[in-house]
């Protein structure tokens, strides 16, 4: 047996002389990597980037991320990490991200955009049927604009329109008799 050959059989439980590791101590995972048409199996104790562990009963392995683009992932579809040049979103690397969404440079992942409308007006006049004037009861309202930029197809705003109850000030004039 080489030394090469023991400096390769690490944590194995069996080793062979030409593919590596067969089978790995318990807490291990193999690792098969593949040189043209030979594959060779190494045990390690976590499994390096474009790949996740999967616990078997059997042998603990360590299973390629099936996008190329992928850096980490959480099982063969789920990607947690993607590679430089591309953003992560709902577990997919994208070169771009979808619409209705914007890149985060700081985390490389798209998020949701979001609707950041102005501040609120002031409450309108207190109006009953169209008058300011009237009997108990009126509706006042205020409004909030939303700058161009973020007015875009697909984005969700928050409300835009309030509306309360408000006490009336004044009897309208010309004899109207408000009723209870």
């Amino acid at each position: 047996v080489s030394s090469v050959l023991l400096e390769n059989c690490t944590g194995c439980v069996l080793c062979s002389e030409d593919n590596g590791c067969i089978s790995c101590h318990h807490r291990l995972f193999l690792l098969i990597w593949r040189d043209g048409i030979r594959q060779a199996g190494t045990c390690v104790h976590t499994c390096p980037p474009g790949y996740f562990g999967l616990r078997g009963m059997e042998v603990n392995r360590c299973t390629k991320c099936r996008s190329p683009s992928c850096e980490s992932c959480f099982s063969r579809d789920f990607c947690m990490k993607c590679k430089d040049k591309f953003y992560l979103h709902k577990g997919q690397c994208f070169r771009q991200c979808p619409p209705s969404t914007a890149a985060q440079p700081g985390t490389r992942e798209c998020q949701a955009e979001t609707c950041e409308p102005g501040p609120w007006s002031p409450w309108s006049p207190c109006t009953h049927e169209g008058r300011t004037c009237g009997c108990k009861w009126g509706v006042e309202t205020r409004v909030r604009e939303v700058p161009e930029a973020t007015r875009e197809e697909g984005i969700s705003c928050p409300a835009l329109l309030e509306t309360r109850k408000c006490r009336m000030k004044k009897h309208c004039p010309g004899g109207e008799h408000c009723t209870t």
